[in-house]
């Protein structure tokens, strides 16, 4: 059995938005790039045993770089892209307020690191799609210092605070 050539045809038009080799090289390097930037920090919070980790940053970081790649690799103008990108901060807007819980015990908020860490993955998604990779490892490497660092400092603190 055979596919009618307009078929086909139609099959492969669809399926032509990747213009050449060295395009598809780019769009590979990117995702690629914003999966394991995402990875970095969420597996500093699955370490930590926070409820969005390894898996849940990954596709923040991924699923940004796709919104940005589009326009980017598109032809848009900046002014388009630049509405795709707010649509991206709005949207992990809502997704980080779900990680956020308020305590009824001591009015105790708890989910704010997580919630930040998927707003810098997201930022990290859109400069890695953006195709500002260097960037996009320096924010990485900063977002793990405030995450892992800063989180044994504050609990030498608390730990000071509680035995004085």
């Amino acid at each position: 059995m055979s596919i009618p050539m307009d078929i086909w045809q139609a099959v492969v038009s669809e399926f032509s938005d990747i213009a050449d080799i060295k395009e598809a090289t780019v769009i590979a390097l990117r995702l690629t790039l914003a999966a394991v930037l995402g990875a970095a920090i969420g597996y500093e919070r699955e370490l930590s045993g926070k409820a969005a980790g390894l898996r849940t940053h990954i596709l923040v970081t991924l699923g940004s770089a796709i919104f940005i790649l589009v326009p980017a690799l598109s032809e848009m103008t900046t002014a388009d892209a630049s509405r795709v990108m707010q649509g991206v901060v709005s949207g992990i807007g809502f997704l980080g307020a779900g990680a956020i819980l308020k305590q009824t015990k001591d009015q105790e908020v708890k989910g704010l690191t997580t919630a930040a860490s998927i707003w810098v993955a997201a930022a990290v998604g859109v400069a890695v799609g953006y195709g500002r990779e260097a960037m996009a490892v320096a924010s990485t490497l900063v977002a793990l210092f405030v995450l892992a660092v800063l989180r044994r400092l504050e609990a030498r603190v608390h730990r000071d605070e509680k035995e004085s």
